[in-house]
């Protein structure tokens, strides 16, 4: 089966990302590590998992699994919000790079900022050191709104190079995305798909793929591509995989794009960022 081109893009920190991923929530064990593998073989080589998943160890053994050199994987993880603060983030991140079983990790990002724990800034401090010590290429953050990053760049001088949140057509997060990419941070985003949320079978997303030719899956992850975020759906079958994937030959036009952001609900996400605890 032909591999498929998966381009990336440069960031803020000079390093390259693949545009898409392999999402790994919430699956573990030997089923995740066979299909870590499926998607490897159709060409994916950015993984995304975190602590709180429980499946760093399946991760790392597809990785070693694979036959393919280390540098050729693009691999993120996240410090869990049981690990925040100084005293913790380093035995949180050694604990996830001994479960992966890898020498470092590519982007390491803090999952959630938790604010009346208030303990992001701090930890995005240690997660700096870190990276000044090798073990983490790029540092950022997920579910960080602008205020959260202006906080944790005024402690650091450090501009995350990638925050992880949900977008997707009910949450198109318009004015979220432009006001964290405003800095130069790269937006990734999770749950893209609503999977089982019945946006794949609306009449807008169904009308253009149509047209086009192409899956409505994929006609929502070309969406995000065509606002300048990246993405990491998740899917275990390898159809759903190589479909996910294969979204770089053709584009949306920008009608197509203001129509499906037209879908947005304007209703705010249930894991409110301002709000959400989570350890």
């Amino acid at each position: 089966m032909a591999k498929i081109s998966i381009p990336t893009r440069t960031l803020n920190d000079g390093y390259q990302m693949p545009w898409l991923g392999l999402g790994t929530w919430p699956l573990q064990g030997r089923q995740l590590t066979d299909s870590i593998l499926a998607a490897i073989e159709l060409g994916y080589r950015l993984i995304d998992t975190a602590s709180r998943y429980g499946n760093e160890d399946a991760v790392g053994a597809a990785i070693r699994e694979s036959g393919l050199p280390r540098e050729d994987f693009f691999v993120t993880t996240k410090l869990a919000g049981r690990d925040q603060g100084k005293p913790y983030v380093r035995e949180g991140f050694s604990a996830s790079l001994e479960r992966l079983g890898l020498d470092y990790v590519d982007l390491y990002l803090i999952h959630w900022p938790l604010p009346l724990l208030g303990r992001y800034v701090e930890s995005y401090v240690e997660m700096v050191a870190l990276q000044q010590e090798g073990l983490i290429r790029s540092v950022g953050v997920s579910n960080f709104l602008d205020d959260h990053i202006a906080a944790i760049v005024a402690a650091t001088g450090v501009q995350p190079a990638v925050d992880q949140i949900q977008v997707s057509p009910t949450h198109a997060q318009v004015d979220v995305v432009e006001a964290v990419s405003r800095g130069g941070t790269v937006v990734q985003a999770w749950r893209p798909l609503e999977r089982n949320g019945g946006i794949l079978e609306h009449p807008t997303v169904t009308g253009i793929a149509d047209r086009l030719g192409v899956a409505p899956s994929q006609v929502v992850l070309r969406w995000l591509i065509e606002r300048d975020i990246t993405t990491t759906p998740h899917s275990s079958n390898p159809d759903r995989q190589r479909l996910n994937a294969d979204i770089f030959e053709f584009s949306l036009e920008p009608a197509d794009v203001a129509a499906i952001t037209a879908l947005d609900v304007g209703a705010p996400v249930k894991q409110d960022p301002k709000t959400w605890e989570e350890f």
